[in-house]
This record gives C-alpha cells, sequence and structure tokens, in this order.
C-alpha cells in the first residue's frame, strides 16, 4: 500500500518565509518562462531558421507537455511528497533550459522547450500542494495564495519586461540561459525551508496511470496542431480533420480510462463533486486562454504595427505588471472576509473592460490615450481572479489531494492557453486576410487582426462570468452558502 501522507509540522515564521518564497519563485519562473520569449521571438526565427509555420512551436513546444503532464505531476506530488517532485522539476527544468540556450537549430530549441514544459508542469504542481500544506490556517493561506497568485498573474508581463532587455542588450540565448542561475538558487532555498511531506510508497503500490497520461498528452497536442494549423491548410483539409477528430478520441480515451479502467487515475472525477472546484477550473480555461493572447498580440501591435524596439515594449508592460500586483495585495485583505465568488466576478470585469478597450487600438493609436488604460485594467482584473481562482479550486480539498487539484488546476491554465491562442491566432489571421483583400497586409490589416482577436477573447471572459457564479459562496469560519 502507498504510504499516507505524513502531515508537516507548523512552519516556524522564518522557515515559512522561504518556503513562500520558493513557491513564487517557482511558479514565477514556470510561468515567465511562457511568455519571455516573446520579444525574442524575432531574433530566434533569423538566427535558428524557422518558418513562419513551424515558429507558434516555440510556444506550443511549451504549452502542450506543460499541459499534458500536469495530471501526471499532480498524482505524482500526492504520491512521492512535494518537495522531493519539486527539486526533480526544477533539475528537469535546468537542464533543459541549458538545452534550449545553447540550440544549434529549430528542432533543439523545440526539444529544449518541451522539456522545459515537463518540468514546469512538476515545479507548478508541486509548487501550489507545498503551499497549502505549509499554510494550513485560512488567513495565512489567504495572504500566501495571494502572493503566489501575484507572482502568477505578474509572470506574463515580466517575461516580457526582462525578454525585452535581454534581447536588446545580451541574446535571445539568454532567456533560456538565465533559468540555471535561477532555477539554481530555488533549489538551495527549498533544500534548506521544504518539509517534507510524504514518503515513498513501495514499489508495489506507487501505481502511475501511463494511458491516462499518453492519451491526454496526445490528445492535447493532436487537438492544438488542429486549431493552429486549420487557417494555414485549410479547415477542411483531411490533416486538419484527423488531427482534430484523433484529439477529441485520445481525449475521449483520457476520461474513460479515469472513470473505469486506471487503478490509481490521474484525475479522481469524484473530485469534482466539489462545485468549487470544477467552477474555479472552468473559469481558468477562459483566463488561460485570455492570458497568452492578450500578451502575444500586444507584443506584436507594439513591435509589429506602432514599431516599438524591445526594451520598450517590454517597459511598457510595467503598469499592467504593478496593477496585478495591487490587485493580489487587495485580494489578500477581503478574500478571507468575502470567500472566491465575489473576487473571481469583480476580477472579471475590468479585464473584460480592458480587452473591449484594446479591441479598438490600431496604428494610429498613442500608448497614453489608448493603451495605458487597458493595461491597468487588465492588469488589475488578473490579480484579483487568478489569487481567487486558486483558491476557489483548492477549497474543500483534502491535504492528501491537494497535488491532484493543482495540477487539475494548472492543466485547466494551460490547455485555455494552447488552445485559446491556437483559436484567436486564426481568427487574428482571418480578419488581416479579409482586410488586405488579396494583397499583402500592411500595419492597418495587422491591427485589425489584433482587434478581433481581443475582441474574441473578451467575449469569452463574458461568458465565463457563469462559471464564476457558480462557485460557492463562503462566510466568515468557512461555512458555505449553496
Amino acid at each position: 500500500m502507498i504510504d499516507q501522507m505524513t502531515p508537516a509540522a507548523p512552519a516556524k515564521p522564518r522557515r515559512a518565509g522561504f518556503v513562500l518564497a520558493v513557491c513564487c519563485l517557482a511558479q514565477l519562473t514556470v510561468i515567465l518562462d511562457a511568455s519571455i520569449v516573446n520579444v525574442a521571438i524575432p531574433s530566434i526565427q533569423q538566427d535558428l531558421q524557422f518558418t513562419p509555420g513551424s515558429l507558434t512551436w516555440v510556444y506550443n513546444g511549451y504549452l502542450i507537455p506543460f499541459a499534458g503532464f500536469l495530471l501526471l505531476a499532480g498524482r505524482m506530488v500526492d504520491l512521492l511528497g512535494g518537495r522531493r517532485m519539486l527539486l526533480v522539476g526544477l533539475a528537469v527544468f535546468t537542464v533543459f533550459s541549458l538545452v534550449g540556450g545553447i540550440a544549434p537549430n529549430a528542432g533543439a530549441l523545440v526539444i529544449g522547450r518541451a522539456g522545459q514544459g515537463f518540468g514546469g508542469a512538476i515545479m507548478a504542481s508541486a509548487s501550489l500542494a507545498v503551499l497549502s500544506s505549509t499554510f494550513t490556517q485560512p488567513v495565512e493561506r489567504a495572504k500566501a495564495l495571494a502572493l503566489w497568485g501575484a507572482a502568477s498573474g505578474s509572470g506574463g508581463a515580466i517575461g516580457v519586461l526582462s525578454g525585452g532587455a535581454i534581447v536588446q542588450w545580451l541574446s535571445w540565448r539568454w532567456v533560456f540561459l538565465i533559468n540555471v542561475p535561477l532555477c539554481l538558487l530555488i533549489v538551495g532555498m527549498a533544500v534548506v525551508s521544504v518539509a517534507t511531506t510524504s514518503r515513498i510508497g513501495t514499489r508495489e503500490g506507487t501505481k502511475l496511470d501511463v494511458l491516462g497520461s499518453l492519451s491526454v498528452t496526445l490528445g492535447i497536442a493532436a487537438l492544438v496542431y488542429g486549431l493552429a494549423e486549420g487557417q494555414r491548410y485549410g479547415w477542411g483539409s483531411a490533416r486538419i480533420v484527423a488531427s482534430l477528430v484523433i484529439g477529441v478520441v485520445l481525449l475521449a480515451v483520457f476520461v474513460l480510462d479515469q472513470a473505469k479502467w486506471a487503478a490509481q487515475p490521474l484525475m479522481e472525477l469524484s473530485l469534482f463533486r466539489n462545485r468549487s472546484v470544477w467552477a474555479a477550473n472552468v473559469t481558468m480555461l477562459a483566463l488561460g486562454a485570455a492570458l497568452p493572447t492578450a500578451f502575444y498580440f500586444l507584443t506584436l501591435l507594439y513591435q509589429s504595427v506602432l514599431h516599438y524596439s524591445a526594451i520598450r515594449t517590454g517597459l511598457v508592460f510595467l503598469p499592467l505588471t504593478l496593477c496585478a500586483f495591487v490587485g493580489a495585495a487587495a485580494s489578500s485583505v477581503v478574500g478571507p472576509k468575502t470567500g472566491p465568488r465575489p473576487l473571481m466576478l469583480v476580477g472579471l470585469f475590468p479585464m473584460i473592460a480592458g480587452l473591449l478597450w484594446q479591441s479598438a487600438a490600431d496604428e494610429s493609436a498613442s500608448y497614453i490615450a489608448d493603451l495605458l488604460g487597458p493595461s491597468l485594467l487588465f492588469g488589475l482584473g488578473l490579480g484579483i481572479l487568478v489569487t481567487s481562482v486558486a483558491a476557489a479550486a483548492t477549497a474543500g480539498v483534502p491535504e492528501d489531494k491537494q497535488g491532484l487539484a493543482s495540477g487539475v488546476l494548472n492543466t485547466s491554465q494551460a490547455l485555455g492557453g494552447a488552445a485559446g491562442l491556437a483559436v484567436m491566432v486564426a481568427l487574428a489571421q482571418w480578419r488581416t486576410a479579409q482586410v488586405a483583400d488579396g494583397g499583402p497586409p500592411d500595419v492597418h490589416a495587422f491591427a485589425s487582426g489584433y482587434g478581433v482577436a481581443f475582441l474574441a477573447t473578451a467575449v469569452l471572459l463574458v461568458l465565463s462570468l457563469a462559471a464564476a457564479a457558480a462557485v460557492p459562496r463562503t462566510v466568515p469560519g468557512g461555512k458555505e452558502n449553496i
């Protein structure tokens, strides 16, 4: 039998602070790595000779393994312990960051990105599980989740800011190589601060669901490939139809495996009997789509349409980052009193307003008049929403299922990001081609395409309001008013 989770002793304040720093830095590194390549894309394409069609796999090479492996990573955290798996994830992430940084060609870089995705999946699951098992009091956990949420929510903007500076002053290779010393620092902090909270079970008792892991990873990959390449090959082409059908079939196999076949499923479907859990994950799907869409198209708008430099592109993201921290800090104060549902609803509205405002920007846009306001609104809502969704997704979940709950939440974010960005890119390309009317697209056509992507993302967040409203209403003392 698998050994039961051994509860950690209450953390002393100083050690708890180090644990919180470890978890926030690990999550920041994971999210940052998904966005830091934005500003570096032109340089990567030129140096490694990516074709326009293959360039998107610099993103998807990371997101697909990340999304597909998260559930297995969450299960491994529950079986083997948060500390152990956090260190394993950091080691894998470090090695493949080095592979990406020294990559001699496009294929090697995609391999490096895929390895980073696997390592990042372990880090993301382990960091939230370690945080949840360390901070057990409601007020302390709310504050810790607020800081973890701020690290998660601001990772995209910090990635673009640091990426701009690195590309302009060093080389695109350092957007990957910088992870090596950062991860080694986190390893050192984790070794001295994070307590061991579980023991490895016997070999016979430790059963990992290989079929489930393969079916969900390959299913997500096939589905995202079809969505990402549909505009290029034609939505009715045999290649795209087959990819989409295979993706749906494999994901159906995954659900059947979890429900009937697996001895120890990656995702216990009973978890979704908790209304807070499923509502938070549906909301996270929409948020996961909104984050990469916003950062991807804002970067293109700044550089390709408005002709900002790499460093200027990074700097104009700074107000968004600051507002994300403000939103997360506000959540930490209000959340213990209200529960996550009001904050989830409050966080969605400024994000929606910011995206709607941003959709009107074109090649004549002024940063102060047309771009700053949307960034402030989006960042504020982002900080509030990320923190409150994390709280809702782990509410009422037993300690030995915290790794699973965090893995499911991060899977929802990554799946939303991979599929959502693919759909929004396809919509933007369709609108750009429509405005160009058979000719080569100019900056106006590109800006029109980006505007449609922002508008569609806002609509998606409007639809997610229903899921946020389904989260049970909590009152002080932890009771639920359904």
